[in-house]
C-alpha cells in the first residue's frame, strides 16, 4: 500500500519568494530613509542660502543708511561711481565680517558668475572671505539695477551652491530708495 507523506515544509521556490519579499521590504525602508536624509540636507542648504541672501541685502541697505546719515550720496562706495564695486552691471560680493575696506564690498573678478566661494569660520560659523577659513559650497553674488535715477535701486542677491552634480541657486530681489 502506498501512502502520501504528510510532512509539509518550504520548497526552494517558496524560500526564494519569501527572501525576495523581505529584501523588497528592507530596500523600501532604506530608500525612504535615504530620501528623508537627502531632503533634510537640501532643506539645510536652502535655509543657509536664504539667510546668506538676506544678509547681503541687509548689508547693502545698511551701507546706504550710513551714507545717508553722514550726508554723503546715498550710493557712495556702492554704486555712485563706475569704479565702485557694485556699480550697475557689475557683480560684487559683500563680507559682513570684515567691513573695513570698501565697506566689505568687492567686485567679482570677471563679472556675474565669477564671484568666489564664501568661507566659513569653523569656530563661530560666520561666513565671509577670511583667507584662513575653509571654503564652502556657497557663492553669493550681488547686482544692482537702477530703477529710477537717484531715487530707486533694485538689489538682487543670488546664492549658488552644489551637492554632487546638482547645482542650485536661491535669488532674492529688493528695491531700496533714496529716503533723503
Amino acid at each position: 500500500m502506498h501512502t502520501f507523506s504528510t510532512h509539509k515544509g518550504f520548497t526552494l521556490v517558496e524560500t526564494l519568494v519569501a527572501i525576495s519579499v523581505l529584501v523588497l521590504a528592507i530596500t523600501g525602508a532604506f530608500t525612504a530613509a535615504q530620501n528623508g536624509i537627502n531632503s533634510s540636507i537640501f532643506s539645510k542648504d536652502q535655509i543657509i542660502a536664504f539667510y546668506l541672501a538676506a544678509e547681503g541685502v541687509e548689508q547693502i541697505r545698511n551701507i546706504r543708511d550710513e551714507d545717508t546719515l553722514t550726508s554723503q550720496n546715498w550710493l557712495t562706495g556702492i554704486a555712485a561711481d563706475p569704479s565702485d564695486p557694485c556699480y550697475f552691471g557689475k557683480a560684487c560680493t559683500v563680507d559682513t565680517v570684515n567691513t573695513g575696506v570698501n565697506n566689505g564690498l568687492a567686485v567679482c573678478p570677471s563679472g556675474p558668475g565669477t564671484c568666489p566661494a564664501l568661507k566659513e569660520d569653523p569656530v563661530t560659523g560666520f561666513y565671509g572671505y577670511t583667507s584662513s577659513w575653509p571654503d564652502t559650497t556657497f557663492r553669493r553674488e550681488i547686482t544692482l539695477t537702477q530703477i529710477v535715477q537717484d531715487h530707486e535701486v533694485a538689489i538682487t542677491v543670488t546664492v549658488y551652491w552644489s551637492k554632487g552634480v546638482v547645482n542650485r541657486q536661491f535669488r532674492v530681489r529688493e528695491n531700496i530708495l533714496n529716503w533723503q
